[in-house]
């Protein structure tokens, strides 16, 4: 599994690049604080409730949660499932708002 470092990640993103975010964080979470990814928590990865998100399968697709755990173990499914570029977000939304605060 490839990952992203968050500077990585905000650079391209300030560049104006369109990038594929996924956030499998819970509802909750998102609602608390977001950086605009698409919300499909992992428990639907888990369980193969992607068709949302299917005609993803090749791009490039950053994935994302609190730590970085639960979007590593949505980026192996997905990796299983068919999609080509998953990177996983390393630290997560902590790594984020470390480094950035709550700016998106």
């Amino acid at each position: 599994m490839k990952t992203i470092s968050v500077e990585e990640l905000k650079s391209r993103r300030d560049k104006g690049e369109d990038i594929r975010l996924l956030d499998v964080r819970e509802p909750i979470e998102n609602a608390e604080f977001n950086i605009g990814g698409f919300l499909l928590p992992v428990g639907k990865i888990q369980s193969m409730q992607i068709e949302d998100i299917e005609n993803w399968k090749e791009d490039e697709l950053i994935c994302y949660c609190r730590s970085g755990n639960r979007s590593g173990q949505g980026c192996l499914i997905l990796e299983m499932a068919g999609f080509k570029n998953v990177k996983n977000l390393a630290g997560g939304m902590l790594a984020w708002q470390d480094k950035f605060g709550n700016s998106q």
